[in-house]
């Protein structure tokens, strides 16, 4: 197929952009380069400089390309930065979703793959979790993606356009060419790893006291192959609808600490801090559907060999792209 990747500059992206190519598929990414690498797009795909909030940029790229499908990452992410500065996260996120359903339309192109998170159900009633749950998100970035969400079913049940939600966990790893790269960063297996690196002298624990089974919350980590390996299936004919991506298994913070000094060797000291507001107990997938309709099959959900991937991609890359 012709896939047009939207943020296909970024972490998740860059993944799928090189496995598309590596499936045979013609990719173009489109990408303002904002918070994405240049050097982090595969240099088999096009490469589009554009920015969604501009309705004429998308707009041109599609009616120029005409790809088949368009597989969405294009977004802020950051949920902290959302409850500071929510405005920014409506406009880019949700005004941006807007213009690529309506080029979409106007160019005629019938299959979107969006870039959702399970940020959207907010505190679960139940674990694991599964897409029966209600939305009721606890932050402006899940409730943008939600907004986002009913953009893209209108989009479908109107104008036929067919539409995926996947709906991630916590995406972590690396290939051996591209990986997890934010400014600032904020994800916690790359905090981690900075303190083996020297970046950082300690890793903050932000709770010691959920009833967990260590105290720490427990999140649910899922390789960023095996997630971009879901994408691709959800470009087959017929697939649309929510799915939750997850590996089903839960780590606790302290018990990714532990995996991250096993891989390192370094001691990463630890320092406990009061509770985050808005951070859950727990945040498990149950993925069940993501497997009986997709045909997925996470291959890497070993979190060492998560991490492991993860840390060689830093080590070869100790400034991240800005080595590249």
């Amino acid at each position: 197929m012709k896939v047009l990747v939207a943020g296909g500059a970024g972490y998740i992206g860059s993944v799928t952009t090189e496995m598309l190519c590596d499936e045979g598929h013609e990719v173009v990414v489109f990408d303002n380069l904002e918070r994405g690498y240049r050097p982090a797009v595969d240099p088999r795909a096009k490469f589009i400089q554009g920015d969604l909030r501009y309705k004429e940029d998308i707009k041109s790229a599609l009616l120029a390309e005409r790809p088949e499908a368009v597989i969405h990452f294009a977004a802020y992410i950051e949920v902290g930065e959302s409850m500071k500065e929510p405005m920014p996260f409506f406009e880019n996120n949700v005004s941006g979703s807007l213009n690529l359903m309506s080029a979409m339309v106007e160019s005629g192109c019938k299959k979107l793959i969006f870039s959702s998170t399970c940020a959207t159900y907010g505190t679960p009633e139940k674990m694991p979790m599964d897409e029966s749950l209600p939305q009721n998100p606890e932050s402006v970035y899940g409730e943008s993606k939600l907004l986002c969400e009913k953009i893209f079913k209108w989009g479908q049940e109107i104008h036929g356009i067919e539409c995926v939600f996947l709906r991630y966990f916590n995406a972590c790893g690396a290939t051996a060419q591209y990986g997890e790269a934010h400014n600032p960063e904020s994800h916690l297996i790359p905090l981690i790893l900075q303190v083996a690196q020297g970046k950082r002298e300690k890793i903050f624990i932000f709770g010691e006291d959920y009833e967990t089974r260590d105290g720490t919350c427990v999140r649910d980590y899922i390789h960023i192959k095996d997630l971009a390996q879901a994408h691709i299936l959800a470009l087959k004919p017929g697939i649309n609808g929510a799915f939750n991506l997850g590996n089903g298994d839960g780590y606790t913070v302290k018990e990714v600490i532990d995996v991250c000094r096993e891989v390192t060797g370094h001691p990463i000291p630890a320092e406990a801090q009061p509770r985050r507001p808005g951070d859950c107990t727990a945040l498990v997938a149950d993925a069940a559907k993501a497997k009986s309709v997709l045909g997925w099959d996470p291959q890497f959900a070993d979190l060492k060999t998560i991490v492991q991937s993860a840390w060689d991609w830093h080590r070869k890359h100790p400034e991240g792209y800005g080595d590249a």
